[in-house]
């Protein structure tokens, strides 16, 4: 029997990344949260205690960007943080784009437009392998 370990690789690695950012942001929500019962945060500014301390939120605490302004490529760089793969340059792992409400992070190692999606109304992260 004929094995695809390269689709395989592939499926873990978006697998991996989905959760990897879902975990994320559901870190700098509880990190909102935790500033917000002290009475020191409020929306679109940056929450403190969390990685550079320059993540700004929506009204739900759900991560949008750095500068008040939804930034699909702002959110996976701070969020993720370290070894993030990457969004740009010549060898990018993921393609950001954004259509209101959802953050979509096309993977580009496979050509088959997999996907993981961040809405950021309800802080949902999902992802799509073809």
């Amino acid at each position: 029997r004929f094995m695809d370990a390269s689709k395989d690789a592939h499926s873990a690695a978006l697998r991996g990344t989905a959760g990897a950012l879902g975990s994320a942001v559901l870190l700098v929500r509880a990190q909102w949260e935790v500033n917000r019962n002290k009475g020191v945060t409020s929306p679109n500014t940056d929450v403190q205690g969390f990685g550079s301390n320059n993540v700004d939120v929506n009204t739900a605490g759900w991560p949008i960007g750095i500068n008040g302004q939804i930034s699909c490529t702002e959110v996976w760089q701070n969020v993720m943080q370290g070894s993030a793969p990457t969004l740009a340059g010549t060898n990018l792992d993921y393609t950001p784009a954004y259509a209101a409400p959802v953050c979509s992070y096309t993977y580009q190692r496979d050509g088959q437009n997999d996907l993981i999606q961040y809405n950021t109304n309800t802080g949902e992260v999902t992802y799509t392998f073809n």
